[in-house]
């Protein structure tokens, strides 16, 4: 009797396990809408990757990547609650903060400044001295301007000494036109390559190498009320099998981002993914708490925040 009852007990716990798998599969995938903050280019390749090789179907999850006509919206969207993930600057997420967006950092894509100060090889221009009673173009005020405050200070060039103009995006054409001197705001994996290919030798001056703290160039956003999406952790898992495929087979996972973007098929964007590919994040869901730490600090100090946020308030580690 004892036998027959565990036997039927065992066959209902069955049935009901056979039917929660039939509703799972019934409910199908799980859904992320990300929000690049521009185009896509190589700095997308993991994600690009992830979907092409069905890494994030094997996560459970579809993921649909969206270019914005608006680079300014992706993080006012994810606070709004319009999408899950965005992807955004790092220095962007203190200025979000201080504006009260429930924004938080949970992975890192690129996790190296791109940014630099860019000068014609052949300009005169040896050091970040040599840019006293210069013209520097720029196209965003604010924290651009801080970090060529402290490059221009660790060479003893006050900020006053230069004239700055906006040159309204136009970062190469400005300077190789003779426009400005300088500029702040390139991507060394793009504004270089851009200038060689228009007949001209440029050089730049990187941040980190001139007293501006480490920071992440491209990071994962979400909303507050998502820190806790079992979502996430497989988002990233995904994005981490990408970036690990890129640097095993940089060559393989070129020509499946060619095929799903036919239009970047051309010498910018080819020498972009070989200058982009060591600056991935392996580890995207790694949270160095240090670096979050300085560069706030460096943002109160510059006067862009009013005081450091603690690190719990800008970023999270999803695991």
């Amino acid at each position: 009797m004892i036998r027959s009852l565990v036997l039927a007990a065992c066959l209902v716990l069955a049935g009901l396990a056979n039917v929660s798998a039939a509703q799972a599969q019934d409910a199908g995938p799980d859904k992320l809408t990300v929000l690049l903050e521009w185009f896509i280019n190589p700095d997308h390749a993991p994600l690009v990757i992830a979907e092409e090789l069905g890494l994030f179907e094997e996560e459970g999850l579809v993921v649909e990547l969206i270019a914005p006509s608006d680079p300014s919206a992706p993080p006012r969207l994810v606070a709004a609650s319009q999408a899950e993930i965005a992807i955004h600057y790092q220095p962007n997420l203190y200025l979000d903060h201080a504006a009260g967006l429930p924004l938080k950092r949970f992975g890192t894509l690129i996790e190296t400044p791109l940014n630099t100060v860019t000068v014609l090889a052949d300009g005169g221009i040896q050091n970040l001295a040599d840019l006293e009673g210069k013209r520097i173009g720029f196209s965003v005020s604010g924290f651009e301007d801080a970090m060529l405050g402290r490059m221009l200070a660790s060479e003893g060039v006050s900020a006053e000494d230069i004239e700055l103009i906006n040159v309204n995006f136009a970062l190469t054409t400005s300077l190789i036109s003779g426009q400005v001197d300088a500029t702040i705001g390139g991507f060394r994996n793009f504004e270089l390559t851009q200038m060689k290919l228009a007949g001209a030798e440029g050089r730049s001056f990187f941040p980190e190498e001139h007293g501006v703290p480490i920071y992440d160039e491209l990071i994962y956003i979400t909303h507050d009320d998502l820190v806790a999406d079992d979502r996430l952790p497989r988002f990233l898992a995904a994005a981490e099998k990408g970036a690990i495929y890129l640097t095993n087979h940089p060559e393989e996972a070129w020509q499946l981002f060619i095929k799903a973007h036919p239009d970047l098929d051309d010498p910018l964007n080819r020498q972009a993914w070989i200058d982009t590919l060591p600056r991935f994040a392996k580890r995207p869901a790694a949270l160095d708490r240090g670096r979050y730490e300085r560069f706030g600090s460096f943002m109160a100090e510059s006067g862009l925040i009013e005081t450091a946020p603690a690190v719990d308030a800008v970023a999270i580690a999803v695991w």
